[in-house]
């Protein structure tokens, strides 16, 4: 009787957890550049808070070392450290040091490819305001590639909410480069990083709205979260400033109010997309999925 009683529950478990899963049909991950955790309680965000008072939310998520750029949107994406990796500088192009393994598109797995060899029909997206995400990304696996380059992140942001409304992916990345260029050109802490803000909250409410537009905010999840944080004009140090990053999940199953006390790096990102699609992880992943967020 016990016995039966048991995989009765374990049964009523894996069913809940089927359900949540099958009901988000698109994820929608935000990756806003040089975007410190420290500026969000005293930042002028009601879009992002919104997000945070519905959602589930972390200030305490950590970046991998260096808190620089390259290393940081590879391990976002690629779901483990730069050891596993291999790109370990701000801008790196190629593996510093030698990918531990790479996927048939040439460089170690990421979300991309790990959507397209298990959802080969779904439909995935990139959008990038720096052109650094390039080598990042194994542009053969996603649909739709679009870098913004000198066009900016309002060029980014548009194209993406045409993108959401015609085309509805499954999964979308697009990165802002914004607050970075005021934090090296003014400076973090300064009250023009605290004005980018605003702009970049705006950035993020066109995107909610996109989301209602097409139909899909019931079956969506978005993710916002960033590279690293920055100190006076720059990053790659080991300040709580700049290694500090926010990290806010809303949408279907995310408990809401909610703040996440497990520690969070931001290789989790990639493994929590993996997680709520269902997707088996490779093996040489290190993320693991941020189930406190979920209900």
């Amino acid at each position: 009787m016990k016995r039966s009683f048991i995989i009765l529950c374990l049964i009523g478990l894996v069913s809940q957890l089927s359900a949540q899963i099958k009901h988000v049909k698109h994820i929608v991950l935000i990756g806003c550049d040089g975007f410190g955790a420290y500026a969000v309680p005293d930042a002028k965000m009601p879009n992002l808070k919104h997000l945070m008072e519905t959602g589930s939310w972390s200030l305490k998520a950590r970046c991998v070392m260096p808190s620089s750029s390259a290393d940081n949107w590879a391990s976002m994406l690629m779901g483990a450290g730069i050891t596993e990796h291999g790109y370990t500088e701000w801008n790196s192009k190629v593996p510093e040091i030698p990918s531990v393994t790479t996927t048939k598109y040439g460089i170690f797995p990421t979300i991309f490819s790990v959507i397209r060899d298990q959802r080969p029909e779904a439909k995935t997206a990139a959008i990038y305001s720096w052109g650094g995400i390039a080598p990042l990304i194994e542009k053969d696996a996603i649909n739709i590639v679009i870098p913004g380059g000198d066009a900016g992140d309002d060029f980014c942001v548009d194209t993406t909410v045409s993108v959401i409304k015609r085309e509805k992916p499954l999964f979308t990345f697009i990165h802002v480069s914004q607050p970075d260029g005021v934090g090296h050109n003014i400076g973090h802490r300064t009250p023009a990083y605290y004005e980018e803000l605003q702009k970049v909250d705006a950035r993020i409410g066109k995107i909610v709205q996109a989301l209602k537009d097409a139909g899909i905010e019931n079956e969506t999840i978005i993710i916002v979260t960033a590279d690293h944080g920055g100190i006076n004009k720059g990053h790659g140090g080991k300040s709580l400033d700049e290694i500090q990053i926010p990290w806010i999940i809303n949408g279907v199953g995310v408990k809401k109010n909610h703040e996440i006390k497990d520690v969070i790096i931001t290789y989790d990102t990639a493994a929590t997309i993996a997680w709520v699609f269902g997707l088996k992880m490779p093996q040489s992943w290190r993320g693991k999925p941020v189930t406190d967020g979920f209900n």
